[in-house]
């Protein structure tokens, strides 16, 4: 052979090499280290379960590590994570009773955060600092002021970060907020959005603290109280944890299932980066329904139960829109059936709302429900909260994050315990 046609015959060969795919070279179903997206899990619940199942499906990740402050919770959990790592030729799984200890492990690349909420806060930004891609469950925050300090600690640290508001990522919600935005019900007159009530004070007894779990970190940077099973239920109890209802720890249903739909509000009125500017609640003392609040735009959001369960009705100057889980209708009929033209915009598409996290963090791009998206839902949440609480209109400046009212801008925060301290990244 000519030393050309060698030369040429060579290079050819080695270009060839070089596009085999890695899959082929390592055997079926061979996914490089390099690869692969090494994952630790905080809090190991029902809700952190349930998504192990889910993200597990990506066949990207594995995970390595979980903690949590209730061992029963945290060993029933590593048995699943094991089962589903199993499937992927790899088992190890190392747990920790504090989470900061996960943290500082170098082959994690993200973590996934299904805390409650009064732990949200300081876990994301200690996450960020240690250079973790985070999911977070929703509501993002507790309170408005640690919905901005994530924000900032996200973007300081350059992490992708999935808020787990994964309603956007099916369809009913998805065809609803074009419609919408594509002005298909014509003009909003106003929405009513049914979810249930506000925060209310935590007046359960103090009980035995269980010698599996460390009260003491489970209460964390909120203000003190005793142990009590329906804030932390056992390992085995079915019910939904109640913490969600107490102020302290959750916001009632107006953030567990306000972060939920009116977040789909902000996303069908293009408001992602915005909100509203007035919050109204009902004239009766301790009503849990009733109150309004109003974009610049003159739209007004009627939280009312005009529905038995958690759902939306647009109403429009040429049509209504209703959208839950479970359907998408309108009046006329005919209104969910319209395919969308060319020229139509259209909403950001992700029909998994668990690959579409892992697929942005391998090409370094926002997910469909990012933190600043997240947040800005959750301030919606929470500022109706604080307006059912004073029982006074307020002003609200979406750019500023001020209200007109001191009282309201001293509850945009809350007191932290001890050495933890959100603020400090």
């Amino acid at each position: 052979m000519k030393r050309k046609d060698f030369i040429k015959n060579t290079l050819i060969g080695a270009v060839g090499i070089s596009i085999i795919p890695r899959h082929v070279l390592g055997g079926q179903g061979f996914l490089a280290p390099s690869d692969r997206i090494n994952l630790g899990y905080i809090g190991t619940g029902k809700q952190n379960t349930y998504l192990l199942s889910a993200i597990a499906k990506c066949p990207e990740t594995m995970v390595l590590a979980a903690s949590d402050v209730d061992k029963q919770k945290l060993q029933h959990f590593v048995q699943a994570a094991v089962a589903e790592n199993k499937k992927k030729t790899a088992t190890d799984v190392t747990t920790y009773g504090r989470y900061r200890e996960l943290l500082e492990r170098k082959d994690i690349d993200a973590v996934v955060i299904a805390s409650p909420d009064h732990w949200h806060a300081q876990m994301v930004v200690d996450a960020a600092k240690a250079g973790k891609d985070i999911y977070c469950e929703k509501p993002l925050s507790l309170t408005i002021a640690e919905g901005r300090a994530m924000v900032d600690a996200v973007r300081k640290y350059k992490r992708v970060f999935q808020t787990g508001s994964m309603q956007r990522s099916q369809q009913y919600f998805r065809d609803a907020a074009n419609l919408i935005r594509n002005g298909y019900i014509g003009d909003i007159k106003e929405i009513n959005v049914s979810i249930g009530g506000p925060v209310k004070a935590c007046d359960l007894p103090s009980l035995p603290i269980p010698d599996y779990l460390d009260w003491d970190s489970w209460i964390g940077p909120s203000l003190y109280r005793g142990y009590h099973p329906t804030l932390s239920p056992p390992l085995g109890d079915e019910s939904w944890a109640g913490w969600r209802n107490y102020q302290g720890f959750g916001g009632g249903y107006v953030t567990d299932w306000g972060a939920h739909m009116f977040d789909i509000v902000q996303w069908a009125l293009d408001m992602d980066r915005s909100g509203p500017i007035e919050f109204v609640p009902p004239q009766q003392p301790l009503a849990q329904e009733g109150l309004y609040f109003k974009y610049a735009n003159g739209i007004q959001v009627n939280h009312k139960r005009w529905v038995d369960g958690n759902a939306i009705q647009f109403v429009g100057t040429e049509g209504t829109l209703e959208v839950a889980r479970e359907f998408l209708r309108s009046a006329p009929e005919s209104l969910v059936n319209i395919s969308l033209k060319t020229s139509d915009k259209k909403v950001y598409h992700s029909e998994n709302h668990y690959q579409d996290w892992i697929n942005a963090i391998k090409v370094r791009k926002q997910p469909i429900v990012d933190v600043e998206t997240g947040h800005r839902t959750a301030t919606v949440c929470n500022a109706v909260n604080i307006a059912y609480e004073l029982q006074k209109p307020l002003k609200w400046d979406p750019k500023k994050e001020l209200f007109d009212n001191s009282y309201a801008n001293g509850m945009r925060s809350r007191p932290y315990r001890g050495t933890w301290d959100f603020n400090d990244f």
